[in-house]
């Protein structure tokens, strides 16, 4: 087959159309913080963008543990999980007489799971002693992708997550990600959720078309993100900007996304070229991450359409 042409590196932000209104919003956001020391455009010069990659990576990624798979356990969460299609490697039964063993030696079976009869005694040492009901299903460790890889093509949207540490919420922005186009997912090693089962489960299968980056340090990498000419963008309660006015949104893009309670970590918001908002004239004081993270996403990808 014939190489499919690239579009391209993603061009310099001082090339960039909208370069001049990054540092307008720099200078609104500086000019709003109170106690804190305005940045000029020196100082946000950090450390070059292959510094944040994790030194031991193999080719292909990292799993998601380092050491182990991951050990779902209990037969509704194992029937579960078998239902979302989350990437199994064995389930481990030591018996078939429950409705729902049954439907995960179907279900196990119909993928080419290996099965995997075993005695009480082996399962509670696999599982550590955790209440398995006598089944567990061993989950393929998720290699990670590299956040750099991100970049490729003219107009990368790229999601950012800080402290999101339920990875129910991962799931849901990933899925979201799915949905509106984004290019993938960057989350920090470490106070943060990683990709597990239960993230498998609420990305509805997405974890497998839409790659997540885990990164050492989120704030250098949203620098070197800048460096390469994207705009970041922070959805944050403190923001003045409605996320649905953003008219730098149709270039490259990082939308970073904090938790529901502490919002962005002050680093990270400093960092940011703009806090957004999501206007809500209801009662709701805040949303949830995942939710929050899908409607700022639908209102990007309309704004990039446009």
């Amino acid at each position: 087959m014939p190489k499919r042409k690239g579009k391209g590196p993603t061009p310099k932000a001082e090339d960039r159309h909208w370069h001049g209104k990054r540092q307008k919003a720099r200078a609104v956001k500086s000019s709003k913080r109170t106690g804190t020391p305005t940045l000029g455009p020196g100082a946000r010069r950090g450390k070059p963008a292959d510094q944040s990659r994790p030194s031991n990576r193999p080719a292909g990624g990292r799993r998601a543990d380092g050491e182990s798979p991951e050990l779902v356990t209990g037969r509704n969460p194992v029937v579960e999980a078998l239902r979302a299609r989350v990437p199994g490697t064995a389930l481990y039964v030591t018996s078939g007489t429950d409705d729902r063993i049954r439907e995960s030696i179907q279900l196990a079976a119909d993928r080419g799971i290996p099965l995997l009869e075993s005695g009480t005694n082996e399962l509670d040492r696999l599982t550590d002693g955790a209440v398995h009901q006598g089944i567990a299903l061993q989950v393929r460790p998720y290699r990670y992708a590299h956040a750099d890889d991100f970049l490729k093509g003219q107009a990368p949207l790229i999601v950012a997550l800080d402290g999101i540490t339920d990875p129910r919420n991962l799931g849901a922005i990933v899925r979201s990600a799915a949905a509106f186009g984004a290019t993938g997912v960057v989350v920090p090693e470490r106070r943060a959720a990683g990709v597990t089962a239960g993230a498998w489960k609420t990305s509805a299968g997405t974890l497998a078309t839409t790659p997540v980056a885990q990164v050492t340090n989120l704030t250098r990498q949203l620098k070197a993100y800048q460096q390469a000419g994207c705009f970041v963008a922070g959805l944050d309660a403190r923001g003045t900007t409605p996320v649905a006015d953003l008219e730098v949104a149709s270039g490259p893009f990082v939308l970073v996304v904090g938790s529901e309670g502490k919002g962005l970590g002050r680093l990270v918001a400093d960092t940011c070229d703009m806090l957004v908002t999501i206007p809500m004239p209801g009662q709701a004081e805040s949303l949830n991450a995942g939710v929050a993270g899908g409607i700022a996403l639908y209102e990007l990808s309309r704004l990039r359409a446009e």
